[in-house]
């Protein structure tokens, strides 16, 4: 089984900032795209199969300087749609939410173009990802690449190892970074996570 490499996309000026971002398109600030070119010697000492990318010109540019050259888009892999708490920080939400958590809690609905999601509805993606690319990590032709999200790649790693999207929650995912599932026994595993180096 091939490994399942996971890339979250350097920082922006929104992330720097703790604001939810999903479907804002930010482009990366300059300690951002130095973060994606950091990764490409990590990622160019592996057999890169497939590499897939959110369409968010984030995710792009970073697949882009990682130099993983021209990546399939994949529209399931766009962020958690936070709705109503775009462009919002923690803090601002639990001044009148306290006690929210977004794992748990999901999002206050937004415009219509933007309702939000539940982790459930988030998982759902995800296992839609996982499901399409299960025959390529079986294919052992090289490391399955996805370039995306802090908030959606947390889900996705758990539902990957078999928790509810909620168990995301219990992963943390910096900017520029690389989360590496493969197997043990014949089981999924975390092999590495928040790497910058392998």
């Amino acid at each position: 089984m091939s490994d399942l490499l996971l890339v979250r996309h350097g920082e922006t000026e929104w992330s720097r900032d703790g604001r939810h971002t999903s479907w804002t398109d930010l482009p990366l600030t300059v300690d951002g795209e130095e973060q994606a070119r950091a990764l490409r010697p990590l990622l160019s000492d592996r057999k890169i199969g497939p590499v897939y990318a959110s369409p968010m010109q984030r995710a792009l540019r970073t697949a882009e300087l990682a130099g993983l050259a021209r990546p399939q888009i994949d529209a399931d892999l766009r962020e958690w749609d936070y709705g109503g708490y775009e462009g919002v920080t923690t803090a601002e939400i639990h001044r009148g939410r306290p006690g929210w958590y977004l794992f748990s809690d999901g999002v206050a609905e937004g415009p219509a173009a933007h309702p939000g999601e539940s982790p459930e509805q988030v998982g759902a993606r995800a296992d839609r990802v996982l499901a399409r690319i299960a025959p390529q990590l079986a294919a052992e032709e090289g490391d399955v690449v996805l370039v995306a999200h802090a908030h959606f790649l947390r889900v996705l790693a758990a539902r990957r190892l078999g928790l509810p999207a909620a168990a995301g929650g219990l992963f943390t995912f910096e900017t520029g970074t690389v989360g590496v599932l493969g197997t043990e026994h014949d089981r999924p595993a975390v092999v590495a996570w928040n790497a910058r180096r392998l």
